[in-house]
């Protein structure tokens, strides 16, 4: 089997089980626990602050490891071993503790990947790749969601759990099973593989102080701000103003994720011929819309509208982020640490979504609390026009380029 036939199956399992219950956190501790908003949102606000002190020394220990495969795999036994301890946990402090533990092995895992696919296709590859991965990512979400969704009837909420278990030891097993030598670790950072001297890698310092780069993170940390928390808000909403909150939650994850399928394949090429800000700007445009939907409609059929435009935006962000920071950092021996610190620094506008989402809520009731994720957004907009292109050009302008050089050694 093809090494990028593992990457597929890594992603197309991971998919589900890198965000642990994810929106289906907030309806489980809902129904089962009876837990508030407010204590929903405060309890992933706290694991989202734990983990991201784990993120950029995550992405330092990838770009140092000379197994990514092996990192894979520790941090989806973590996931899996955080997530089933949630099943009986009711008090505080043991919901907090596995959460922790799973977010953990989640943090781990992105820029595990990256350097695994990086490694195996190299950058000029990266782009399309990346966007094959996360279509293959939302595609095992879909199929997870799918599960979940019919099988809540027979086994209850309790089903996500156990959905999520299997499709962390197929993601184990395809992680293992990838071809050793097919990943090559100066490929991975940008060296010449035909060297034989290890060249030194850049400061910290000097990566993560490009302006273009910071930019970026912020614009990603007012992005999340909005967007972490705001289907886990809807899914509590549903509690309150409707019946079957799971299932109908179940139902936006494959909604979304379908949506996301054919978004990150096509924003991936995209990415190489219209450039990488031109699709930034789409994603962080239609958040607002959605914020305005979900807030505005109660009818849980209307709110499918909704998640459309979730899948438009997190499928976009989910190819394009990787591939800015690979542009931005290539050769420097740290891509995978820039990318745990720029997920460490978004992150903590997804750790504050939820709590500050349920403490809308609180104050101005549901209609208010999704105004309140979509402002945030539109900061971020204006930030990303604000933007310069990354430097690294689209395939068209290579290809004018070589063309050009050609007719003038003619």
């Amino acid at each position: 089997m093809a090494p990028t036939a593992n990457l597929a199956l890594i992603n197309l399992f991971i998919g589900d089980i890198q965000g642990g219950l994810g929106p289906f956190l907030g309806t489980w501790l809902a129904e089962a626990a009876s837990w508030s908003p407010a204590r929903v949102g405060f309890v992933i606000t706290l694991v989202g602050f734990g983990t991201l002190f784990l993120s950029g020394p995550f992405g330092a220990l990838v770009d140092r490891s000379r197994s990514p495969r092996l990192l894979i795999a520790l941090a989806c036994g973590a996931i899996l071993a955080g997530t089933l301890l949630l099943l009986p946990a009711r008090s505080f402090p043991a919901v907090l503790c596995a959460q922790l533990l799973a977010a953990a092995g989640g943090t781990l895992l992105l820029p595990a990947v990256a350097a695994l696919t990086l490694g195996i296709v190299g950058k000029d590859r990266f782009p399309k790749q990346q966007g094959r991965n996360q279509a293959f990512n939302h595609l095992g979400i879909l199929i997870a969601a799918g599960g979940i969704s019919l099988g809540t009837g027979y086994f209850g909420p309790a089903i996500a759990f156990w959905v999520l278990g299997g499709m962390a030891v197929a993601a184990i097993a395809a992680t293992l099973t990838t071809p050793a030598g097919a990943w090559n670790r100066r490929r991975a950072v940008g060296w010449k593989e035909d060297d034989e001297d290890e060249p030194e890698r850049s400061g910290i310092r000097q990566v993560l102080g490009n302006r273009r780069l910071l930019v970026l993170t912020v614009a990603l940390t007012l992005f999340n701000l909005g967007n972490g928390g705001m289907l886990s808000l809807l899914g509590q909403k549903l509690v309150a103003t409707a019946a079957d909150a799971t299932t109908w939650t179940a139902r936006y994850v494959m909604v979304a994720q379908l949506v996301m399928v054919p978004v990150a394949l096509f924003a991936g090429s995209l990415a190489d011929k219209r450039g990488r800000r031109q699709i930034l700007m789409v994603a962080f445009a239609v958040l607002p819309v959605r914020a305005l939907m979900s807030g505005l409609i109660d009818d849980p059929v209307w709110l499918i509208a909704a998640e459309v435009l979730d899948g438009v935006a997190s499928g976009i962000v989910g190819v394009a982020v990787p591939v800015v920071v690979a542009d931005l950092t290539w050769g420097s021996g740290r891509t995978q640490t820039a990318l745990g610190s720029v997920n460490a620094v978004q992150g903590v506008g997804g750790a504050l979504s939820s709590w500050y989402g349920g403490l809308a809520y609180s104050m101005v009731g549901w209609t208010g609390a999704f105004l309140a994720l979509g402002l945030p957004a539109l900061i971020a907009l204006a930030l990303v026009i604000w933007l310069d292109a990354t430097p690294e050009p689209g395939r068209r302008r290579r290809r004018r380029e070589r063309h050009g050089a050609v007719v003038q050694s003619a």
